[in-house]
């Protein structure tokens, strides 16, 4: 999981080696990098060829989620492509579904309403007092 250029050289002389033993490991390897920088340095323009190159590959689990990505290939490209991101959007989704949750889906929209507008609340109540305190 750590980005290859900060692997210590012992970790680097293992995973040379794993890979020289496992031609599938190898390439399995580079397409993961090369996706990891189209997502990391928004280069969606390359999706095609990195689609192509995994086709050419004999790794079936690959091609199971290139499948995927070709479902909305459209979106998929503008989230490899454009600056903006929904992660507040899905922060607030993940916070709302924690607190439906915590009621065991025992309540209507009604509470669960009541208790996400108590829980913003009392987060603002709190960041208020932090910044008074600093």
């Amino acid at each position: 999981m750590t980005h290859p250029d900060t692997l210590p050289e012992s970790e680097c002389v293992k995973l040379k080696t794993v890979l020289a033993h496992c031609p599938e490991l190898d390439a399995l390897t580079g397409h993961v990098r090369a996706f990891g920088k189209m997502l990391t340095q928004l280069q969606g323009d390359q999706l095609p060829q990195w689609i192509k190159a995994v086709r050419a590959d004999d790794l079936p689990s690959l091609h199971t989620f290139v499948n995927g990505l070709e479902r909305d290939l459209a979106a998929v490209t503008a989230g490899l492509t454009l600056p903006w991101s929904s992660g507040a959007v899905e922060g607030h989704v993940d916070r709302i579904k924690m607190i439906k949750r915590q009621m065991y889906g025992r309540a209507g929209f009604n509470l669960l309403r009541k208790r996400v507008l108590l829980a913003s609340r009392r987060a603002r109540h709190e960041l208020c007092w932090s910044r008074s305190a600093a």
